[in-house]
Formats: structure tokens, sequence, C-alpha cells
């Protein structure tokens, strides 16, 4: 994982969470995969339940297990392939490479590739953005719906709890001045 669309600081903290899986439950990742092929779920979320309740394992945890235990297609460790599968709309790609290049525009910005969206990271994720049907995306920003008027709260998303606002984007051209210094805002605050 680390290495792949990462802040440093992201890093370290995925590192910490396999250095601290040995260490707090005195079984490697290698042991902890083994459990996991033993659980009789199939669904990814009832498997996880199954870990936190009958072995106390966190989500953060339990979902580097499941990873490990369960590869599913392509990993953080493609994220070409990661992208290309997620942004195969050609209207919703163009939207995704607008975005990127406000976004990417500031200092020290990581683009990250997971399965369900594309994070903007500084230390902390500031912004992401993932495709919507019909040729549409919705970004997440850190700042607070009440900084604009086209901003809604972000409930419901699969990106950082950081991430409290939300914006549909119905085009490229929607890229413009006013997205800028909204990115640049929430940018600020990573």
């Amino acid at each position: 994982m680390a290495g792949s669309g990462l802040s440093p600081r992201q890093q370290k903290w995925f590192a910490s969470v396999r250095a601290g899986l040995e260490r707090d439950t005195g079984r490697t990742l290698e042991a902890w995969v083994e459990i996991a092929r033993q659980c009789p779920e199939t669904r990814p979320r009832a498997r996880s339940r199954w870990l936190k309740e009958n072995h106390g394992l966190g989500q953060n945890r339990a979902a580097q297990v499941l990873q490990a235990a369960f590869p599913t297609g392509a990993s953080w460790d493609e994220p070409q392939a990661l992208r290309a599968a997620l942004w195969s709309d050609p209207a919703s790609a163009h939207i995704l490479r607008a975005v990127e290049r406000l976004a990417c525009a500031l200092p020290e910005v990581v683009v990250g590739q997971r399965k369900g969206f594309t994070a903007f990271s500084r230390q902390f994720q500031f912004a992401a953005i993932r495709p919507l049907r019909g040729g549409k995306a919705v970004l997440g920003l850190a700042i607070d719906p009440v900084a604009d008027l086209r901003l809604e709260p972000a409930g419901g998303e699969p990106w950082s709890e950081r991430l409290k606002s939300k914006l549909v984007l119905a085009g490229a051209s929607e890229a413009d001045a006013r997205l800028e210094a909204l990115l640049a805002a929430s940018w600020r605050l990573s």
C-alpha cells in the first residue's frame, strides 16, 4: 500500500496499522489471513463484521486482513488499473482531468487512486472525486457546506470523513475559478 498515491503521513499510518496488528494481537498478517479464509461470510462487509464480532479486529485492521486474504481485481499497488476501471466513462474522465489540473496546481499535492474514488491529499485528504452515471462526477471537499451555496453535506460518501461537503459536476467546464477557490480553501485545511 505504501507509496501508491499516499502522502508520507498516510504511508506512515498504513505501516503503523500493519505493525500494530502483530504487536497488539500477537498474530502476524499471515495468521490473520488464515483465520479470515475460514469466515463463513462471502460479502466484504459481512466478513469485516465477522472479524470484529468473533476476533475483535477494528475496521482498519479487518480491511487490511481481508485485502490480503481475498484480493479483488486491481489493488492500491496498481493505481493505473484502478483509475482505468473507475473512470471508464469519457465524459466523467474529462471532469476528473479538469479537477485534477486545478488540484495539482496547488503545492505538495499527492493524487491517490482508490477503488471507488480519486483522492487529493497534502498531509491529509482535502478532496476526492468519483464518477456518477450520465457522465457526471461528485467532488468531496474538506470545507464546510456553508462555504458556498452549491455545496451540500457529504454524508454517505465513501471517502474520508474529513470531507464535509460535496458538489456534483455536470461537465469539465465547471472546473472554473470558483471551483479552484474551493479546492484551495479545502487544501489549506490539509
